[in-house]
């Protein structure tokens, strides 16, 4: 059996996704499991085991509904597949789907896809992202079945005395304002001498620079900021104990790798895009307002107030709990 697997087009939700595709990898143990991924995130499926290939799809080569059409028919080179899944709720990825000529096509029901895919359901916007994923196994005619929920294999030694940092998201409500990370740092660089590592790519390089530059003490303060591609990035996420983050896809990378991560929960919603693994995260939230959480890209005040409220005394004391913990298991 030839099953593909339409991943969705943004970090978190890919790295989401993981536990569904772990879940297809039990149910169907004897199938050939492909994933179509987008350009420029391809390297994360590099990361999750049982995929017998992946397809790497670059919109730019591949323009609007008819370069779809031409991708879905370029997978039929080798045969059609038995199952395509749409995990994306886009129209765009139904139409590829149509064009592969499979026999079972599943995914959302949105924007007329009815017409293109075979079984569809309704998104239940009050689950969390990983089991609105893992709901679509009923289109199969299968249960949600046990299985780590989600899971990228780390392969970076784990460096016991370094914090990771991310300031950065997608979302301008979702990003630390850079005052607001200063201070966090700079408490955090006098409560401990640990490395402290900050991530971000080449676009976010301005925003982490001026937070860098403007803390007082520098020292052990490592800028790597578009400095790694996507691998490098993701053996960075998996080399410390703990990561300190805003909600962002490096959050669930992170999450994914077993990296501990203190989450600052702005305008996000963590009922449905927290780090899925509790055992391996701390959320902290202000909690003050009434508009949180408001899941809005932009703030209506300008700059986030639920992220700059957070206590600076307590999210370093949440950081520090947890590389005091994992010192003393190394110990």
């Amino acid at each position: 059996m030839r099953i593909l697997i339409r991943l969705p087009n943004w970090l978190g939700d890919l790295v989401m996704s993981t536990a569904f595709v772990r879940a297809i990898a039990e149910l169907y143990p004897d199938a050939k499991i492909e994933v179509i991924v987008k350009k420029g995130i391809d390297a994360v499926v590099d990361y999750l085991p049982g995929i017998y290939s992946k397809h790497v799809f670059d919109k730019t080569a591949y323009k609007g509904l008819s370069g779809a059409w031409r991708f879905g028919k370029m997978l039929t080179a080798v045969g059609r597949p038995d199952i395509f899944i749409c995990l994306p709720d886009s129209f765009s990825s139904a139409w590829m789907a149509k064009a592969t000529g499979a026999s079972l096509r599943i995914g959302y029901a949105k924007e007329l896809r009815g017409i293109l895919l075979s079984k569809t359901m309704q998104k239940n916007h009050s689950l969390h992202r990983v089991d609105q994923y893992l709901e679509l196994l009923q289109l199969l005619g299968k249960k949600q079945v046990s299985v780590p929920a989600v899971f990228l294999q780390n392969s970076a030694t784990i460096m016991p005395n370094r914090i990771l940092v991310n300031v950065n998201s997608e979302a301008d409500s979702r990003r630390l304002p850079i005052p607001k990370a200063i201070a966090i740092l700079d408490k955090l660089r006098n409560a401990t001498h640990a490395e402290i590592m900050l991530v971000g790519s080449p676009k976010e390089l301005p925003h982490v620079t001026a937070v860098v530059e403007g803390m007082a003490n520098k020292h052990q303060v490592l800028n790597m900021a578009g400095k790694t591609d996507m691998h490098g990035l993701i053996n960075l996420l998996g080399s410390a104990p703990v990561m300190l983050t805003t909600d962002s896809g490096p959050m669930h990378v992170a999450n994914a790798l077993g990296t501990h991560t203190v989450a600052l929960e702005g305008a996000s919603d963590e009922k449905n895009t927290a780090p899925y693994n509790a055992d391996q995260r701390t959320l902290i939230r202000y909690g003050q307002l009434p508009c949180e959480p408001c899941v809005k890209n932009t703030c209506q005040f300008g700059v986030p107030k639920c992220l700059m409220g957070m206590n600076e005394e307590i999210i370093v004391q949440e950081v520090l709990a947890v590389l005091t913990l994992a010192s003393a298991s190394n110990s």
